[in-house]
Formats: structure tokens, C-alpha cells, sequence
């Protein structure tokens, strides 16, 4: 072990001096406290070391020891419903340790290492063994069965394999005989460097959508199983809102939430609601498919950084296990913040408005590791990881560095509203400003899934909300009153697009999550009343006849129809074309009176 000793102090920066036989991102333990650190620059025999907790009390001449290692996480059974802090603490269990406030110093694995876990074998003696194949597997939750996998880098024949049975994490259940004859012992976990991306066989472009019962995402703005995606908004504009209603409602089989340099009654939020709210696909608490990692704002800057990748690495353990997971990132500014921080006490050369010039490099790194993927391993096994980071730039400008270095490699841009907010109009994502790059992807998807006509439909939406911006000046202008019958049409449609489809509230027990189905039938409904009332006007009907139609209403409360009662949708239509209908009888008469 490389010791060192502390020449100058600087926040969460140390620099230490003798420590020559170290290399970059090893761990260390700083003074005789063990406060956990990384090295993130070495000059000679010093080494500038970001300390993950509070360093006052530290000074020039304390010791600094080396492990040799990288930052690593423990990644196996145990992971499912537990809260860690950015460097995967449980923190439930540093609370029995320390009580309400993290203790300095206090270092305790991530898993649980006495816990027994049910083990049963799947791979047989003698076969052929690489990387990423399944040896068992452990009934983590009551809906996730935890795949044991060899890891990365071992390959050869299973010489051994445990019968089933009641296991801790550090017995043997397994031998690998590698080519040279040597047997190699493997456990029901495994350690992984965060740093570094888990390999894959290859990715591939993702052809699915990750649905997330939101309208305005699925139906105009939709991100596909393995995409990735940044909302960027301003204070108040729902960022975090969002965040957590793709992490309850998206049809991922795991979650990995990471709250980073949030505020803590934010992911209070979190913890009290996920164990509470019930998976629509499977009936059981959320929270038993989800991994939360905990960074919050009155935590140390430097552990931010680290958070990140912490969620990153798990999530990409549960991909190779042929899982689709979600990770959300709330949020990315927070942890370029911190980069910024430290890269200002390394004396670096600072870039654009005073972030590293590197920002760039690392919002990529992280992002790249999303997609979908055949997984390593000697079959064949597909596995999708799909990231989502809210960017918090300051008053909600999008010149913002981070913004931009994001939307350089997301190819999906939900752009919060500050003047849809204000509206209280939520999601507040703007329908003008957002974009999808993965709609040619996923056409085959809907096409299949839903219905041959949705991209039409979608787009016919898409377009009458964007004739309506177009008008809405001359409306302020002249009155709505002066328009053509074709243009208050048009303006009336899409008032009803906005209100009754793209709006949704989160705290409706009904409106909250909209299946795809149910969105199929919504805007097909707004649209073809589009329709009739767009030939009824073309047949002389009065615009102000047909807009005031009793039909509107039952229009307006149509998201509130519970999924298990879509037909009623089908009848608000009936009704609507009999009212229309009616309207044109009246108007043929009064014609024909005339």
C-alpha cells in the first residue's frame, strides 16, 4: 500500500506528496480518519486527491494510503430497493451506525454480506464458460429474479458449480478452469470500476419506445429502449416531477434513480412515494425494482461526480442481465457544478463560463453508455439501457454550456417551458421547441403495436399545433372572430389537443399514466372530430354552432377515463357526430327557408 503524506489542503481538494508508485483514480484513505478520496491528478511523486467527505480538521503532514484500486462498486443480490449515497453506502445502514448525519470516515460495503439468498444452478459442470453467462439465479424481489453472471474477463470451463441452496454473498458457488489450468473461485458478486463502461458483444439502434404513460413524450416526443434523452428547464418547471414520473411509470424492468445535488425533501419525496405506489404491470410496490442513489445538496460537492457513474454502473450490471433499464440523472448541472469546482481548485484552464474544457468529453462518456445491446455472453441476450438527465441551466437558457454539450449526443430534447409553467400547464414541455430523433426508428414499432394510421395522426397533431402559433399573432391582432371558418377551426382543434391531450396532471389517480392504447383513442378521438367538424363547415355549418356543441365537454373529460372503460371514448365520439350531425340538418333547413 502507497502511503503519502498531506502537503496542502483545499476544500474537497488534497494534494499529497510521496506518491509516486500511485496511478490515476486509485482510492485512497486520507489521514488516519480514512476519509475516502480519488486520485484525479499526479505531478511527480503529488497527487491531487477529491475527498468525498467534509476535510476540515485535515492538515499538512497526515498521512494519505493508497489502495491500489479504482473506485469499484459491489454489484450483486442486495441491490434492488436499497438507497445509497454517491459512492453506494447503504444509507440505512449508516444511519443504525452514525444516526441522522453521515459520520466521517465511516466506510460500509455496499452489500449485505452475512444475508443468505436462495441460490439455484442453471449452468452445468463441464460446459463451456465465458463472460457474462448465467451460473444461477437468486428471487431478489417479489418481481425481479437476480441473474448470477461470470464476470467480464473470466473464461474457460465450469469445473464446479454449488447446488442449490442458502449462500452469503462471499461463498464460493462456482469454479472456472481458464485454459491454463488454473481454477478461479466466483461468488455472487462482483466488483466493477464505475469509471469504466461494462462491455457488450454490440449495440444496436433501439427499435422499441420506452413508454412512460406521459402523452406529450410518448405520442409526439417518444425515446426508444436504449436512447437517451435531457430535459433542460428552468426553476419551477417541473424537471423534477417529470423525473419521478418516468421512473414510477416507464416500462422498464429496472430503475436506477440518481438524485444528484438535489434537495433532500426531494428525494424524501421519492422514498416515502415509491414504496406506496404499485406497479401497473405487476401489482407490487415500485420500489422493488428500483435502486436509489442519493447525493443531496448539503452533501459533499466532490461524491457528486461520483454518483453519476455509481448509477451508471448498476444500471448497466441489470442491462447485461438481458433486462431493460431506466436510469434518470436529476440532475446533470449539479454534477458538471462540481466538476467545475474541482477542476477550479486544480488550477486548471478554465473553458466557457468557467467549466473544464473536458465538459464536453464527459457528458458524452456518459451518455455513450446508454444503448441497446447484445449483451456479453456466449448466446444470445439482449439487454437496453436508457438514460434521461435533467440540466438545470440557470434562468432556463439553453446557450448554457451544459445544455448544449448534452443535446451534442442526446438524440431526444423535451424542453420545459417557463411560460407553460406560469399557465399551469403541465408537462411543461414545449411542443415548438422539442424533438425526437428516434420517430423513423420506432415506426415499424407502431405500426405493429398500435395502428397502421398513428404516425399520421400524430403528425396531423403535430402540424395543427404549429399552424396555430402561426395564427395566434394575427388572432391577437385582428380577433379570433375575423378568421376564416378554416383558421377557427384550426385554432379550436388544437386549444383541444393542448387542454385535453397534451395536458396531464400527476397527482390524478387516473390521468397520472396513459397507456398507449388509451392514447391511440385520445387523440383519434380530437382528430376526427377535426374531421367532421372541418366537413360540416365545408357544408355552410356555423364555426360558432358547432364550436358551442355540448360534445366539448365530454371531449375535455375523456383523460379521466379509467383503462379498463376505453369504450366510453368510442362513445363520446357517437355522440359528437350526432350533434355535428344535427347542426347540419339545421343549417340545410335554414337553407332551404331561405
Amino acid at each position: 500500500m502507497t502511503k503519502g503524506t498531506i502537503r496542502k489542503v483545499a476544500g474537497p481538494l488534497v494534494v499529497a506528496g510521496g506518491m509516486a508508485e500511485a496511478r490515476m483514480y486509485d482510492v485512497v484513505y486520507v489521514s488516519d480518519m480514512r476519509l475516502l478520496g480519488e486520485i484525479i491528478e499526479i505531478k511527480g511523486d503529488a497527487a491531487s486527491i477529491q475527498v468525498y467527505e467534509e476535510t476540515w480538521g485535515l492538515g499538512p503532514g497526515d498521512r494519505v494510503y493508497s489502495t491500489g484500486e479504482p473506485l469499484s462498486l459491489e454489484l450483486g443480490p442486495g441491490l434492488l430497493t436499497s438507497i445509497y449515497d454517491g459512492i453506494q453506502r447503504p444509507l440505512d445502514k449508516v444511519r443504525e451506525r452514525s444516526g441522522d448525519w453521515i459520520s466521517r470516515g465511516i466506510n460500509i460495503p455496499g452489500l449485505d454480506h452475512s444475508r443468505r439468498w436462495e441460490f439455484t444452478p442453471t449452468a452445468t459442470v463441464g460446459s463451456a464458460a465465458t463472460g457474462g453467462d448465467f451460473l444461477g439465479s437468486v428471487p431478489e424481489t417479489a418481481t425481479v429474479e437476480h441473474r448470477i453472471m461470470i464476470p467480464p474477463g473470466i473464461s474457460g470451463t465450469l469445473a464446479w458449480v454449488a447446488p442449490a441452496g442458502s449462500y452469503t454473498i462471499d461463498e464460493v458457488i462456482a469454479k472456472v478452469r481458464t485454459a491454463s489450468g488454473e481454477e478461479v473461485d466466483l461468488r455472487m458478486y462482483q466488483k466493477w470500476p464505475v469509471r469504466r463502461a461494462r462491455p457488450v458483444q454490440k449495440k444496436m439502434a433501439p427499435t422499441e419506445p420506452l413508454v412512460t404513460g406521459q402523452r406529450v413524450i410518448d405520442a409526439f416526443f417518444p425515446v426508444g429502449k436504449g436512447g437517451t434523452a435531457c430535459v433542460p428547464g428552468p426553476f419551477g418547471s417541473g424537471k423534477t416531477v417529470i423525473q419521478h414520473q418516468l421512473a414510477k411509470w416507464a416500462d422498464a424492468e429496472i430503475v436506477v434513480y440518481v438524485g444528484c445535488g438535489e434537495r433532500g425533501n426531494e428525494m424524501t419525496d421519492v422514498l416515502q412515494e415509491f414504496p406506496e405506489i404499485l406497479d401497473p404491470r405487476s401489482g407490487k410496490p415500485l420500489i422493488l425494482r428500483t435502486v436509489l442513489v442519493a447525493n443531496t445538496s448539503n452533501m459533499p460537492v466532490a461524491a457528486r461526480e461520483a454518483s453519476v457513474y455509481t448509477g451508471m454502473t448498476i444500471a448497466e450490471y441489470f442491462r447485461d442481465m438481458g433486462y431493460s433499464v431506466a436510469l434518470m440523472a436529476d440532475s446533470t448541472s449539479r454534477w458538471a457544478e462540481a466538476m467545475r469546482e474541482m477542476s477550479g481548485r486544480l488550477e486548471e484552464m478554465p473553458g466557457e463560463e468557467g467549466y473544464p474544457a473536458y465538459l464536453g468529453t464527459r457528458i458524452a462518456e456518459f451518455y455513450e453508455r446508454a444503448g441497446k445491446v447484445h449483451c456479453l455472453c456466449s448466446g444470445e441476450r439482449e439487454g437496453a439501457l436508457t438514460v434521461v438527465g435533467a440540466v438545470s441551466p440557470a434562468g432556463g437558457d439553453l446557450s448554457d454550456p451544459v445544455v448544449q454539450a448534452t443535446l451534442r449526443v442526446v438524440k431526444v430534447f423535451w424542453s420545459l417551458q417557463a411560460r407553460l409553467a406560469y399557465m399551469r400547464h403541465f408537462p411543461a414541455i414545449g411542443w415548438l421547441e422539442s424533438y425526437s430523433l428516434y420517430t423513423e426508428n420506432l415506426r415499424d414499432w407502431y405500426g405493429k403495436e398500435l395502428d397502421a394510421g398513428w404516425t399520421a395522426l400524430r403528425n396531423g397533431a403535430i402540424a395543427l399545433l404549429q399552424e396555430e402559433a402561426n395564427l395566434q399573432e394575427i388572432a391577437r391582432l385582428v380577433g379570433a372572430e375575423s378568421l376564416s371558418s378554416e383558421d377557427q377551426l384550426t385554432l379550436f382543434t388544437a386549444r383541444s389537443i393542448r387542454e385535453d391531450f397534451l395536458h396531464q396532471n400527476a397527482f390524478h389517480e387516473v390521468d397520472t399514466f396513459c397507456s398507449m392504447r388509451k392514447q391511440v383513442r385520445l387523440l383519434g378521438l380530437i382528430m376526427s372530430i377535426h374531421e367532421s367538424l372541418s366537413r360540416a363547415i365545408g357544408a355552410g355549418a356555423s364555426p360558432k354552432d358547432l364550436f358551442s356543441l355540448p360534445f366539448r365537454e365530454s371531449v375535455a373529460r375523456a383523460r379521466y377515463v379509467p383503462e379498463n372503460r376505453l369504450e366510453e371514448i368510442d362513445r363520446i365520439l357517437e355522440t359528437a357526430g350526432s350533434e355535428i350531425e344535427g347542426v347540419l340538418e339545421q343549417t340545410a333547413r335554414a337553407g332551404e327557408g331561405a
